[in-house]
């Protein structure tokens, strides 16, 4: 007994049983991303060199730009209205504070079918002009929302919410006397922002940028139906018309390098550039009154995001789907519990393999665990395609070993056991997802003092007793927000769903998806609405948790 109290305290590490298992579950998750590399080696190149010569180009060229367009746009957003809400005083601050993060609720495939439905030649906007000027088509000109500039405006509108968090928190946590000393040397409002508290900010916003650019990469809803060539279209396509498993591997392992350096692109900035807290007062504690027509403006630059990125589409949503769509009748019910099921069922899955990586974490301070655990959270930087093709070729070769086990020894025939399966789809959701888990649980983690374990442990506890006796009780509420912000993101998974869903097997999302593609865009209303109403929950969760942690400072 008092051995084991030794080891805990001098933190040295052990190998035990959950070391081993923590081990075996981030080799497994990291299986999709072994076999896309494998599969890159050793492809044929017969595919492989007709894409090179004809189209893989046109999807480096469309990746880049849609995220040089996005990034544009996310900072041009996300930056001004952060300073705004966190150092300016105007009116409807604390209000556009927390609504400024409505549109993470917005899937972007969602908000391109609402736009799409308005703003489309047969759309309402342009009927109106019509008829209002006796034009007819090529007449005049108006912004072609199916196209690369529409798909920057869709994602962008719904993607800032990323920078506009990590430069808020950045902006508040900057010391008011750091920016008060450099007032009195005579900096004016504007060169206080641009040479004092946007360099201080540069890490959080990197890091909210490349957060930002990874779903960018990842999405593919918006850019398949703004028929937009990018990575994650051209897998997919390729996947399906070829039947080529590496071939669509070669195009992931390029998308992956994109995805790498992104990474690398965050680390660096914030291993180059490092600024602690000095403990002074925060700067909200003292914000700028703007006055005059300042006060408007800034008013309108935040509420504007606001209004086209969440309201605007939220209403037209809510009015297609209730005065518009066909009945959806029994077969939405069915569509939702499928949702519903599989979110809930992943959820679990997720959060309690987290809680098992994370406390072994906590028991073993050894690098092995710390880096198996890190690799098995890489998932969350991978587009759905990456995964989904990852997933199902293993799963496929285990299939067909067991059909073949089984029609040696007994001659009957099974059907498909993983893959075409939702063991399968939930399997890809976990690769998907587990970072998520593991930020939250983690974070809950170390809020519990160490001298918790020593105490179970010398009241004869085992590992696994003193985890579920003492730490997930402890760990309620990170557990809850882990599981729903999980729940969440699964509800709105679209490209990963679409590849492994079983036969006639359809959730909301890839419902909504179908309807778009086939012009129902009203239709599409009612599984669209119900995705963003529930995608709001853990927004406003975040945004409580936000308003708690500064309210002693406002």
């Amino acid at each position: 007994m008092v051995d084991v109290t030794r080891s805990s305290l001098t933190n040295k590490p052990q190998w035990n049983a959950l070391k081993t298992v923590a081990i075996l579950i981030a080799t497994v998750l990291a299986l999709p991303i072994l076999v896309v590399l494998i599969n890159v080696l050793i492809g044929d190149g017969e595919v492989w060199q007709h894409l090179y010569q004809t189209v893989l180009a046109e999807y480096i060229s469309n990746s880049l730009l849609l995220m040089l367009g996005v990034g544009i746009g996310v900072l041009v957003i996300g930056i001004p209205c952060a300073w705004l809400t966190s150092m300016c005083d105007f009116p409807g601050r604390s209000f556009l504070s927390w609504a400024l993060l409505l549109p993470m609720a917005m899937p972007a495939y969602i908000i391109a079918y609402t736009y799409t439905g308005v703003l489309d030649f047969a759309g309402p906007v342009q009927t109106f002009i019509r008829e209002l000027t006796g034009w007819r088509y090529g007449d005049y000109w108006f912004f072609e929302i199916r196209s690369l500039g529409g798909a920057i405006a869709m994602l962008t509108l719904v993607l800032y919410p990323y920078v506009y968090l990590m430069s808020r928190a950045a902006f508040l946590e900057q010391s008011e006397n750091t920016l008060e000393v450099s007032r009195t040397l005579g900096y004016s409002g504007r060169a206080v922002f641009f040479k004092l508290a946007l360099p201080l900010a540069r890490p959080a916003i990197v890091t909210g940028l490349t957060l930002a650019l990874m779903e960018t990469l990842a999405d593919y809803g918006t850019v398949q139906y703004f028929s937009v060539n990018t990575f994650t279209t051209g897998i997919l396509r390729t996947f399906y018309g070829f039947g080529d498993v590496a071939a669509a591997s070669q195009l992931a392992g390029v998308l992956l390098l994109f995805v790498a350096m992104l990474i690398l692109l965050e680390r660096y900035s914030r291993h180059r550039i490092r600024y602690h807290s000095s403990g002074m007062k925060k700067a909200s504690n003292r914000r700028m009154a703007l006055k005059g027509g300042m006060r408007i403006l800034a008013c309108g630059f935040c509420l504007l995001p606001i209004l086209i990125g969440f309201l605007l589409p939220v209403s037209i949503l809510a009015y297609w789907a209730v005065f518009k769509a066909e009945n959806p009748g029994t077969n939405f019910l069915q569509l939702a519990w499928n949702s519903f099921y599989l979110a809930a069922v992943a959820s679990l899955i997720v959060v309690g393999l987290a809680l098992v990586l994370s406390y072994a974490i906590r028991l073993n301070r050894g690098r092995v665990v710390s880096v198996s655990v890190g690799i098995a959270g890489l998932g969350y930087a991978l587009p759905g395609t990456i995964i989904a093709i990852g997933t199902i070729v293993p799963f496929a070769w285990l299939d067909h070993r067991i059909i073949d086990f089984v029609r040696y020894y007994t001659g009957d025939s099974i059907g498909l056991i993983f893959s075409g399966t939702l063991v399968a789809l939930l399997f890809a959701y976990t690769v998907r997802f587990m970072a998520v888990s593991l930020g939250a649980v983690q974070n809950g983690l170390g809020k519990i003092k160490p001298s918790m374990d020593m105490a179970g442990r010398s009241l004869g506890m085992s590992p696994y007793k003193v985890l579920t006796r003492i730490h997930v009780p402890l760990l309620k509420g990170s557990v809850l927000t882990a599981m729903l912000i999980v729940f969440v993101d699964v509800l709105k998974e679209l490209p990963a769903t679409l590849v492994l869903r079983p036969f006639n097997f359809n959730t909301l999302a890839v419902r909504a998806f179908e309807l778009a593609s086939d012009e129902r865009l009203v239709d599409a209303a009612p599984a669209s609405l119900m995705i963003v109403l529930v995608g709001l929950i853990p927004v406003i969760l975040l945004s409580r948790s936000i308003a708690s942690h500064i309210g002693s400072s406002k």
